[in-house]
């Protein structure tokens, strides 16, 4: 075993030496110190600290559920909406208008417009809620109420699912960043009786694509993954090398989340565990030791009894923290 954790600590060195780790030393890594993980959280807490000092970083936001139909459905996913749900939230321009004053009284700073997957796409619904308000698509009417938020003193993010390059160019214009999760990037979770397979907007390819676009246009981009849908450790790492390389490229990641998955009641996957928490913690840690400079965050809400513990695991965020809307 203290051979094993020699080896392991080699490659952890020569990042804390600045240098750069590959994809099989990561899984070497992984699995030498999955059941010892002390020397990877020391590492990564080394890291975080070298890099970004001892600061962690929130934002102070209104969540703007702006649509919550979606065209997409998720095994896992609460927010979506069907028409004749309570839950349904249509939010118009009053209301839009309405909370970011609350948020500014509240002295937040950022607006986080939240929708459905293309919703005008598959319900009636939506399309009429559109026409009402004057608009033709869920992204105009995004562009919109971003205004009336900067109007407000408030810096809109909006996270919209798979936008279009034009899309991105336009929205860059009122929002200073987006959010589009990865959540991973193996083709096998879209598989039939997987997580994403009726889920098309949530296929790897189409996610890296518009994430690569987000970079081309270069609008500052909030992304992730979700650990526990079903997925390998080594898919896993996967998708955090598939985050830096896309950040290698563009240099247009602001920060990379790490979500654990909790069951919910009346989805497919109701029945499915959490991942374990301390091969998630494994995981936000060697997010870490992938991405050194990385702003890494984990949404406290998920966590909120141990919440605490991950800043010796590496992370510098917290992620949106709102005063006055419920972090769906």
């Amino acid at each position: 075993m203290l051979s094993d954790l020699i080896l392991a600590c080699e490659p952890l060195n020569h990042v804390l030496e600045g240098k750069e780790i590959s994809l099989n030393r990561a899984y070497e890594i992984f699995e030498i110190l999955k059941d010892n993980p002390e020397e990877l959280y020391k590492a990564a807490s080394a890291l975080r600290d070298n890099h970004l000092g001892n600061k962690v970083t929130f934002s102070k936001k209104a969540f703007f559920n702006l649509v919550n139909l979606c065209r997409d459905v998720c095994s896992y996913c609460t927010y979506k909406a069907e028409p004749e749900e309570k839950k349904l939230s249509l939010m118009s321009k009053r209301n839009v208008r309405e909370l970011s004053e609350l948020a500014r009284k509240y002295h937040c700073t950022e607006a986080l417009f939240v929708t459905g997957e293309r919703p005008e796409e598959k319900y009636s619904e939506a399309r009429t809620w559109l026409k009402e308000n004057g608009f033709s698509s869920t992204v105009e009417y995004l562009i919109h109420a971003s205004e009336i938020a900067l109007d407000s003193g408030l810096f809109p993010h909006t996270n919209a699912g798979n936008l279009t390059k034009p899309e991105i160019e336009e929205i860059k214009k009122t929002n200073v960043s987006i959010g589009l999760m990865l959540e991973n990037s193996s083709e096998r979770l879209s598989e039939k009786r997987m997580p994403h397979h009726l889920a098309p907007s949530k296929n790897p390819k189409a996610r890296l694509k518009v994430l690569e676009n987000a970079g081309s246009v270069r609008i500052p981009t909030t992304t992730g993954v979700l650990v526990g849908i079903g997925e390998t450790p080594y898919e896993l790492i996967d998708s955090l090398f598939a985050i830096k390389q896309l950040n290698d490229k563009y240099g247009h990641i602001q920060e990379v989340i790490l979500q654990n998955f909790h069951p919910k009641q009346n989805t497919a996957m109701k029945n499915r565990s959490s991942p374990e928490e301390g091969f998630f913690k494994t995981m936000v840690a060697l997010s870490r030791i992938i991405m050194p400079k990385m702003n890494i965050q984990i949404p406290p809400n998920l966590s909120p009894n141990s919440y605490q513990y991950f800043l010796e695991a590496g992370i510098n965020d917290w992620g949106g923290i709102s005063p006055l809307t419920q972090d769906y």
